[in-house]
C-alpha cells in the first residue's frame, strides 16, 4: 500500500501537492475542485497590502474630504480583511484538507491583529508572502533581514497555528536567512516566490508584463536551494515552488529534501486534473522503485546525505560551466 502522506510545517497532508496562492484559490468552489482532484492542501490567494494601498489612494484622489487618507485606508483594509475572513470560513466549510491563509505584506504592526483573526476564522496555517524591492543605494541589508524576522516574531506571538515564510531568491545567503527564521520560530519556508516579471514593448515604447507563468527551466534553482537548505538547515519544512510542471518534478523536489511542493502555473495551463495525473504517476514510480512511503526517499539526494548517489554534494554549489565548455573553442 503506497503512503503519500507528508508532514509540512506541523500539518499532516494526504500527499505533498499543494495548490499555491493565486487567482485560482480566490473562490471556495474552485478550491473544492482542487480537493476533489487530490490536492494535499490549499494556499488561499494572498491579501496584498500593496493592493489595499493602491485602492485607498485611488479613492482618496476622487474624494473631496480633507484629511481623509487615514479613514479611507482603514475602511478599504477592513472591507478587504472581512472578505478574506469569509473566504477562509467558506473554504473550511467546503474542504477537509488544510487551508493555508496568505498575507502579502511588509509593514509589521498593521497585520498583527489580522493574523489573529485569520486563526479565529479557521485557517490551519499562515503563509507570509513578504517582499520589499530594495532600490536605495544606501540600503542596509541587515535592516532588510530584520524586517523579515520582526514580522515573523510578532505574528508568531499573535497566533498558535503554524507560520510559514515564502521567500524570494534575492537574499545573498539563502541558507543563512532560513536558519535565522528557524531560530525565530518559523515552521516552514517556501522556496521560492516568483515575482512579477516586467518586459518592454519596443514598438509601443511601454513597460509591459512579462511571462506570467513559470517555465520548466526555472526548476534548477528550486532544486539547488531546496537541496542545500534541507541539508544545512535540518528540521524545517520546505515547500519547493517555481518550475514544477510534471510529476517527475515533484519526485525530484522530494529527493532534494522538500516536504511538499507548491504549484500554480501548471494548474492554470493544464487544469485541476493534472493533480490526479501526477499522483497516479508518483504512485506508479514508487511501486516500480519499491518505495512504500515518501519518508523512504525524501532527502535522499539532499546536500549532506552521505548515501547520496552523486557522492559529491558540491554539485549543487557549482556555478560555472568549465567542465562542459573546457574542450570547446
Amino acid at each position: 500500500m503506497i503512503d503519500l502522506r507528508t508532514k509540512y510545517a506541523g500539518l499532516t497532508l494526504r500527499n505533498p501537492i499543494i495548490v499555491g496562492s493565486s487567482g485560482l484559490t480566490a473562490h471556495a468552489d474552485k478550491i473544492k475542485d482542487f480537493e476533489k482532484a487530490g490536492a494535499g492542501a490549499i494556499v488561499l490567494k494572498s491579501l496584498f497590502e500593496e493592493q489595499i494601498g493602491m485602492q485607498s489612494a485611488s479613492m482618496i484622489k476622487e474624494s473631496d474630504w480633507p484629511g481623509s487618507s487615514d479613514y479611507v485606508y482603514e475602511y478599504v483594509k477592513a472591507e478587504q480583511v472581512n472578505k478574506y475572513l469569509e473566504l477562509i470560513q467558506k473554504a473550511k466549510a467546503e474542504c477537509s484538507i488544510p487551508i493555508i491563509a496568505s498575507i502579502n505584506c511588509y509593514k509589521v504592526d498593521a497585520w498583527i491583529d489580522f493574523a489573529h483573526q485569520i486563526e479565529l476564522a479557521g485557517a490551519d496555517a499562515i503563509e507570509l508572502n513578504v517582499f520589499y524591492l530594495a532600490t536605495d543605494l544606501m540600503y542596509d541589508y541587515d535592516a532588510y533581514r530584520t524586517m523579515y524576522v520582526n514580522l515573523l516574531s510578532k505574528i508568531k506571538k499573535a497566533v498558535s497555528i503554524p507560520v510559514i515564510m515564502k521567500l524570494g531568491k534575492s537574499f545573498s545567503n539563502i541558507p543563512s536567512i532560513v536558519n535565522i527564521l528557524k531560530k525565530n520560530g518559523c515552521d516552514g519556508v517556501v522556496l521560492f516566490n516568483r515575482f512579477y516579471q516586467p518586459d518592454i514593448n519596443i514598438n509601443t515604447m511601454q513597460i509591459v508584463s512579462g511571462n506570467v507563468f513559470s517555465s520548466h527551466t526555472e526548476l534548477s534553482d528550486t532544486l539547488r536551494w531546496t537541496a542545500i537548505v534541507s541539508g544545512k538547515v535540518p528540521d524545517i519544512s520546505i515547500a519547493a515552488s517555481t518550475g514544477i510542471h510534471e510529476w517527475e518534478d515533484v519526485i525530484k523536489c522530494l529527493l532534494a529534501g522538500a516536504s511538499a511542493v507548491q504549484m500554480a502555473s501548471a494548474l492554470y495551463t493544464s487544469g485541476a486534473e493534472i493533480i490526479t495525473q501526477m499522483l497516479t504517476c508518483i504512485e506508479e514510480w514508487m511501486n516500480q522503485t519499491h518505495y512504500n512511503s515518501l519518508t523512504q526517499f525524501r532527502g535522499k539526494l539532499s546536500y549532506t546525505n552521505d548515501y547520496s548517489k552523486i557522492h559529491n554534494p558540491s554539485m549543487y554549489e557549482r556555478a560555472q560551466f568549465m567542465k562542459y565548455f573546457s574542450n570547446r573553442d
